[in-house]
C-alpha cells in the first residue's frame, strides 16, 4: 500500500488539487501532508486525530506488551536532524513501549505540521520512526485574478517561498483571499488551491481564483417607518439599490461596514427631525441563492417627536455671561429638537471661546428629557478653564521645504494669546501652498503649563514639480500641443519657476515665469513673465475658416503685490508689449484701377482691418485690488473672490488708453454635495490720444485692444460670436434679396469697448463611482454682451467686376448710393480697349451690414460635464440660446479635451 501511495504522489506534477484536503475528503490521500500515517506492520486500531478528516486513520503496528525501548531510530529525514525529530515526542529510551505511547508520538509529530507521512514500528526494543517531510514551497502563483492585482493579494498570503508547506496555512490563505473579495462585494468568489510537485521535494502552490460578479443590493426594505417614506430614508443611506439610475454609483455593492454606517445615518436623520428615541431594532442582509445580490431589511422604531424645552447656558468663565450667550443660540423653546443644531452650537461656542484664548474650554450639553410633554430641555455647561498662550510653534516632517516657508503662514506668533480662528486661518493658508498632504491640520498640544499650548505643523511633503506634455483637439483651436515644466517650491523657498510652450492652429506661445512670494523675507510678492504670443484672428466664409490678421506679441510683465488685510491684497504691474499686426497680402491686397489702389483693399479686408495693420508699442501700468476667501482655488466649494483692475497704457509707447475690469465670484455649498456659484465680470476701455476718426468710421480703440465675447466664456455662441460685427451678404439679383445662409456670409467680429458677463451654475454630485471617475456635471445660465464701438464705414450695395483691356486684367467695383437697393450698372469699357477678348464682366453683388452693437443681454442655458479622464481634462457643453441680437453667431455644442502622455 505504501508503494501505491508513493506512486500517486509522483503523479502530482500535473497539478493535483488541494481543495479536497481543505474540505476534509480523501480524494488526494496520496498527496504529501495529506496521506494517512500508517505503520509497516498490519493495521492496528485507529489513532484519533492523526489524519485529516475523511482520510484513512493512521495506525501503528501491534507491539509486545511492556517491551523496553532500547533505541529510537529516525529514517527518511532530509532537512531535520534526527535529534530534533526525537525532541518532538515524549517517547524515550528505557521507557516501556506501548500502543498508547506510539499513538501519542504520532499525534505530536503531526502537530508540528512538518511531515507529510509518519510510520512507527518496533522490533526487539528498537523503535523506528520513518518520516516523509512536508515539501518546501518553491513559489506562489495566482491565476484568474483581474479585479484585485497580485500586489494586493500576496501581502495577505502567509505562505511564502522557501517555507514548509502546511495544510492549515493553505486553508487560512484561501479564507484571506475570499475575505479580500468579500470586501469588494464579490461574495460569489471562490478559490481553488492546487499543488504542483517538483523535484527535491519542492512544490508550486497555485491559487485558481474565480472572482465572480459584484454582489449588488437588489432591494432595501424598511419596516416600522411611519413619519418618512422608504424613498426618503433610502436617500439618507450610503448604500443604494442597484438600478439603471445608479449605474455610476459605487454604493450599490454590499458592504457590511457601509451597512453599519447606514444605521448611524438613519439615527442621525431622525435625531435632526426631533425623534430622540429612534432606534434600529434589527438590520439583516440576506444573500440570494445565486449569490449575486443582497436583500437588506431594517426594522426601525421611530418613537415620539420632541421639541426643545428651556435652553440655557451655564458659564463658569467670568468673561462670558450665560444669559447673553443663551440669547444668541440658534434654537428656541418650542422649536423641533435637532441634534445637528446642538452639535453645531457646541462647535460655535468652542470657536467663540477659542477666539478669546480659551483653547481648552469644555462645553458639554446636559439634557432634560420630559416624556410627558415631549420636550427636551438643554443646558450648555461651560467649565472653568485658563486663558491660553502660544508657548511654541513646531514644524516637523519638512525635508525640502524650509521652516520659514511654513512659519510665515501662521497668523499667530510665539507668546501670542491663543485664537482658534487664527489657527484655522493658518491651516487654510498652509493648505493653499499645495506643498503638503491633503487635509493638513495644525495640531494643538498642551504646553509646559496649564495656560500654555504648543502648535505643531506635522507636514508630509509631496512632489511640487510638474512636467506635462499634452496633445488634444478642441472645437475652438483644433489640434493642440502643449508642454510645460514648473516647480512650485523651488529650492524649498516657496518660489515658483516655470516654462510653457503651446501650439495650435489658432495660437502659439512661449513663456518663462518666476514668482517670489516673500521678497527679502518680507510680505511682498514679486513676479516676472517673459513671453512671445502669436495669434491668428479669423472669420468664416462658406463654412471655411479664413485668417483675418496675425498678431505677434513679444513682451514682459513685472508685478509686485502686498497684503492689505488677511483677505485683501494689492498687486501692481508693468507690462511692455511689442505688437506686429499683419494680414495676408495675397488675400487682402489688390491692384485695381477703380478706384486706384495698390495696398490693403478695404473692399476685401474692410476699413477697420486695414487701419489695424502695423507695428506698435504698448507700455501699460496696472493696479489690482483683490479679495479672496475661497476654500480652494482649483475647485472651490465655498467663499468669494473679487478683483478690480485698472490699467493705463501711455507711459511711453504708441498706444494710449485706460482700461478697467471688475470680476467677482461667490460659491455656496448646498444640499449634499451640490455647489452653486455666481460669477460676474465687466470692463470698459477709453482711448486717449489722436488715434481714431469718427467721420471715417474709425474707433479710437484699436481692434486688438478691444473686448470680445463668445466661446468659451459665454456658452451657446461661437468664438467671438457675440457683439459688434460686419457681415457681408451676397445679393440675389433674381429674387432681389440678400442671402440668409450664414455659411455664405463673410462674418468679421469687431469687439467692443464695454462688456459684461455673468454665470450662474449648479454643480450636481454623482455617486462615489462617478466621483472616482472624475465626473462633475452641472447646469448653467450665461448672460453677457459687448458693445460701444464707433459705427464703421461699410459698403452699400456693391457690384465687383473684372475688366480685360488690351489683354491686361484688372478689377474694380461700383457701389450704389447709401441705403439704395438698386443694383448699380457696370462701367463702360474704355474706347482704348480694342484687343480681341477685351471686355468687362460683373461678379456677385454684395452689401455689408453692421450688426450686434447692443448692450442687450445674450442669455443661454445648458448642461455641461467636466471629466478628469485618463487622457486629460475633458469638458463638454450643450447650450440653448434664449435671447440674442441679429448677427450673433450661435453654437449649441462645444467640447475640449487634452491628452497627456
Amino acid at each position: 500500500m505504501n508503494r501505491r501511495l508513493k506512486d500517486r504522489t509522483e503523479t502530482a506534477r500535473s497539478g493535483l488539487r488541494l481543495a479536497a484536503v481543505l474540505l476534509g475528503t480523501s480524494v488526494l490521500a496520496g498527496m504529501p501532508g495529506i496521506a494517512a500515517a500508517q505503520t509497516a506492520a498490519a493495521p492496528g486500531p485507529a489513532v484519533p486525530g492523526t489524519a485529516a478528516p475523511g482520510t484513512a486513520a493512521p495506525a501503528v503496528a501491534a507491539a509486545p506488551a511492556a517491551e523496553t525501548i532500547t533505541a529510537i531510530n529516525v529514517v527518511g529525514a532530509q532537512r531535520l536532524e534526527p535529534d530534533t525529530i526525537r525532541s518532538y515526542i515524549k517517547m524515550r529510551v528505557g521507557q516501556p513501549y506501548s500502543q498508547a505511547s506510539a499513538d501519542q508520538a504520532l499525534k505530536d509529530l503531526f502537530a508540528t505540521e512538518l511531515f507529510a507521512n509518519v510510520q512507527i514500528s518496533q522490533a526487539n526494543g528498537v523503535v523506528t520512526i520513518e518520516v516523509k517531510e512536508n515539501p518546501v514551497i518553491n513559489r506562489i502563483i495566482l491565476e484568474g485574478n483581474k479585479r484585485i492585482k497580485d500586489e494586493k493579494i500576496l501581502p495577505e498570503i502567509k505562505l511564502a517561498p522557501r517555507q514548509i508547506f502546511t495544510r492549515s496555512k493553505v486553508r487560512a490563505d484561501v479564507a484571506r483571499i475570499i475575505e479580500l473579495y468579500k470586501r469588494q462585494g464579490r461574495f460569489a468568489a471562490s478559490v481553488e488551491p492546487k499543488m504542483v510537485m517538483l523535484d527535491q521535494n519542492r512544490v508550486d502552490i497555485v491559487f485558481e481564483i474565480q472572482e465572480g460578479p459584484k454582489s449588488k443590493v437588489r432591494r432595501i426594505n424598511i419596516i416600522g417607518n411611519e413619519a418618512f417614506s422608504d424613498g426618503t430614508l433610502r436617500g439618507e443611506m450610503v448604500t443604494k439599490q442597484a438600478g439603471i439610475t445608479k449605474i455610476f454609483s459605487g454604493g450599490t455593492s454590499y458592504d457590511p461596514d457601509r451597512m453599519a454606517f447606514d444605521q448611524q445615518k438613519l439615527r442621525q436623520f431622525y435625531l435632526t427631525k426631533g425623534y430622540a428615541d429612534f432606534r434600529v431594532v434589527s438590520a439583516v442582509a440576506e444573500l440570494t441563492p445565486d449569490k449575486k445580490d443582497f436583500i437588506i431589511t431594517y426594522v426601525v422604531e421611530e418613537g415620539k417627536r420632541y421639541k426643545f424645552g428651556d435652553v440655557k447656558v451655564e458659564s463658569q468663565l467670568r468673561d462670558f455671561d450665560g444669559e447673553r450667550l443663551a440669547a444668541q443660540l440658534p434654537m428656541k423653546k418650542g422649536d423641533w429638537y435637532d441634534a445637528k443644531v446642538v452639535e453645531d452650537t457646541i462647535d460655535r461656542l468652542n470657536d467663540t471661546l477659542g477666539a478669546f484664548g480659551y483653547a481648552f474650554a469644555d462645553v458639554r450639553p446636559s439634557y432634560d428629557r420630559n416624556k410627558d410633554d415631549l420636550t427636551m430641555g438643554l443646558t450648555f455647561q461651560i467649565a472653568e478653564a485658563p486663558r491660553v498662550y502660544v508657548e511654541r510653534i513646531d514644524v516637523n516632517g519638512n525635508t525640502l521645504t524650509q521652516d520659514k516657508v511654513v512659519r510665515r503662514e501662521f497668523r499667530l506668533a510665539e507668546g501670542d494669546a491663543f485664537n482658534s480662528l487664527q489657527v484655522k486661518r493658518s491651516t487654510a493658508r498652509i493648505n493653499s501652498l499645495g506643498y503638503f498632504q491633503e487635509k493638513f491640520e495644525v495640531e494643538q498640544v498642551p504646553g509646559s503649563a496649564p495656560d500654555r499650548i504648543v502648535l505643531e505643523a506635522n507636514v508630509q511633503e509631496k512632489p511640487t514639480g510638474e512636467l506635462q506634455l499634452s496633445a488634444g483637439y478642441s472645437s475652438l483651436e483644433k489640434l493642440i500641443f502643449q508642454g510645460s515644466i514648473q516647480q512650485r517650491n523651488f529650492r524649498g523657498r516657496g518660489q515658483t519657476v516655470g516654462l510653457s510652450l503651446s501650439y495650435s492652429n489658432y495660437s502659439k506661445s512661449a513663456e518663462v515665469s518666476f514668482t517670489e512670494p516673500y521678497l527679502f523675507d518680507r510680505n511682498i510678492s514679486l513676479g516676472v513673465n517673459v513671453y512671445r504670443r502669436d495669434l491668428n484672428s479669423f472669420n468664416y466664409y462658406n463654412a471655411s475658416r479664413n485668417n483675418l490678421y496675425s498678431q505677434s506679441t513679444t513682451g514682459f510683465q513685472v508685478r509686485a503685490g502686498i497684503p492689505l488685510t488677511e483677505y485683501v491684497s494689492a498687486v501692481g504691474s508693468y507690462t511692455l508689449n511689442l505688437d506686429d499686426i499683419t494680414i495676408d497680402q495675397t488675400q487682402y491686397f489688390s491692384t485695381r484701377q477703380n478706384p486706384p489702389l495698390s495696398e490693403c483693399d478695404p473692399l476685401l479686408a474692410g476699413r477697420y482691418l486695414c487701419d489695424a495693420i502695423g507695428k506698435r508699442t504698448s507700455s501699460i501700468l496696472g493696479l489690482s485690488l483683490i479679495y479672496d476667501s475661497l476654500d480652494n482655488r482649483m475647485h472651490p466649494s465655498r467663499g468669494r473672490s473679487m478683483a478690480v483692475t485698472a490699467e493705463f497704457a501711455g507711459l511711453g509707447g504708441s498706444v494710449k488708453y485706460g482700461r478697467v475690469r471688475v470680476n467677482a465670484a461667490q460659491y455656496y455649498p448646498i444640499g449634499k454635495g451640490f455647489i452653486f456659484s455666481l460669477r460676474g465680470e465687466g470692463g470698459a476701455i477709453k482711448p486717449f490720444g489722436s488715434y481714431g476718426n469718427a467721420a471715417l468710421g474709425i474707433d479710437g480703440v484699436r481692434l486688438t485692444d478691444r473686448f470680445y465675447l463668445g466661446e468659451p466664456t459665454i456658452r451657446g455662441f461661437d468664438i467671438r460670436g457675440v457683439g459688434p460685427r460686419i457681415v457681408r451678404k451676397t445679393y440675389d439679383t433674381a429674387t432681389g434679396t440678400f442671402s440668409s445662409d450664414r455659411n455664405t456670409w463673410v462674418d468679421d467680429s469687431l469687439g467692443g469697448k464695454y462688456y459684461y458677463l455673468g454665470h450662474a451654475e449648479l454643480e450636481i454630485p454623482l455617486g462615489s463611482g462617478a466621483k472616482e471617475l472624475g465626473l462633475r456635471p452641472s447646469i448653467f445660465v450665461d448672460a453677457g454682451a459687448v458693445w460701444g464701438i464707433t459705427t464703421p464705414k461699410i459698403q452699400p450695395l456693391t457690384l465687383p467686376y473684372t475688366m480685360v483691356c488690351n489683354g491686361t486684367v484688372s478689377s474694380g467695383f461700383v457701389s450704389a448710393a447709401a441705403g439704395s437697393t438698386t443694383l448699380p450698372s457696370l462701367p463702360t469699357l474704355p474706347a482704348t480697349c480694342v484687343a480681341t477678348g477685351d471686355g468687362i464682366a460683373g461678379g456677385t453683388p454684395f452689401q455689408e451690414f453692421f450688426l450686434g452693437n447692443s448692450p442687450k443681454p445674450r442669455i443661454s442655458v445648458g448642461i455641461g460635464v467636466n471629466w478628469n479622464s485618463p487622457f486629460g481634462p475633458f469638458r463638454i457643453d450643450f447650450a440653448k440660446v434664449l435671447t440674442s441680437v441679429d448677427g450673433d453667431d450661435r453654437k449649441a455644442f462645444t467640447f475640449n479635451v487634452g491628452t497627456q502622455f
